[in-house]
């Protein structure tokens, strides 16, 4: 439907209504219409790329996948392309400014510009989003080499930009962006050297003795222990849930008000295995 309706110079409005209405009604996944925009490339037809924007700005701050484990992960890769896609799209726009500052007609790319900027804060002031791309970086490392490489292209385009409030949302966005590889990374050196031994007690015994119980019980000891010995949430169970807890029981986790946080998700799951990205983004995609 998005190829269709992307065919002439201006977008098709019948079939982005009916395409609109789709998305809205849960019709089509996230993942999907994510993927579908990441393939348009032609950034000078600005009706075009206006209309995918406001696509975008519909879901790109409310993102979720209640779906399969591999449905979550593709949910994770689909915003990686897309955050490329802005990236790329932003630096297009800023292109056109810069070229229509020197020819004196500065309107051509600001509109444009403003909008990747405003959809690049939206989607990366969320938290949730920004789990899901930490998750899509330690799956495709290429591809997050290709988002580091158009960051640094957009800011030397940006870099003699007149305009302070672009620039400043511009370099606030990337500040975001650089954020995302060390998310957990204030806290790393401690996690190594830091054990919890009643946690991993608590959560040993009921692996052992309670596979296929009710996982509610769980949840509180964890949660009193946590309270008790004054656990730092990031600490809380870092590389040692995922040894002997089902999803299910990470997903009764992070129902407890204190836990339920996309941080907490990457805490409580090793990153480092295919399965706990995948545990983690199930997690994260249902919050």
């Amino acid at each position: 439907l998005l190829e269709q309706a992307m065919i002439g110079p201006s977008p098709n409005p019948l079939i982005l209504s009916y395409l609109k209405y789709a998305i809205s009604s849960q019709m089509v996944s996230y993942s999907s219409v994510l993927t579908a925009i990441s393939k348009f490339d032609d950034f000078s037809r600005d009706l075009c790329v206006q209309a995918l924007l406001d696509i975008m700005d519909m879901f790109c701050d409310r993102l979720s996948c209640h779906g399969k484990a591999e449905e979550c992960i593709g949910l994770c890769r689909a915003l990686l392309s897309a955050l490329h896609w802005l990236l790329r799209c932003t630096a297009a726009s800023a292109e056109r400014l810069r070229e229509g500052l020197e020819a004196g007609t500065p309107a051509a790319g600001e509109k444009q510009l403003a909008m990747c900027l405003q959809r690049l804060e939206k989607t990366l002031s969320s938290t949730k989003n920004r789990a899901l791309l930490h998750i899509a970086k330690l799956e495709e490392a290429s591809s997050w080499t290709a988002i580091e490489h158009s960051l640094l292209k957009l800011g030397e385009i940006l870099a003699n930009l007149s305009n302070p409030q672009l620039r400043s949302q511009a370099e606030q966005c990337g500040t975001l962006i650089r954020s995302i590889p060390t998310m957990l990374s204030v806290h790393a050196e401690q996690m190594h050297k830091t054990g919890f031994p009643t946690v991993h007690a608590v959560i040993l015994l009921e692996g052992t003795m309670n596979l296929t119980g009710e996982t509610q019980s769980l949840v509180e000891q964890l949660t009193m222990v946590k309270r008790m010995q004054h656990i730092p949430t990031p600490l809380f169970g870092r590389g040692s849930v995922l040894q002997f807890m089902p999803f299910t029981t990470v997903s009764e986790l992070v129902k407890v008000s204190a836990m339920s946080s996309p941080k907490v998700v990457l805490a409580i799951t090793d990153l480092s295995l295919p399965l706990g990205r995948q545990v983690a983004a199930k997690a994260i995609a249902a919050l």
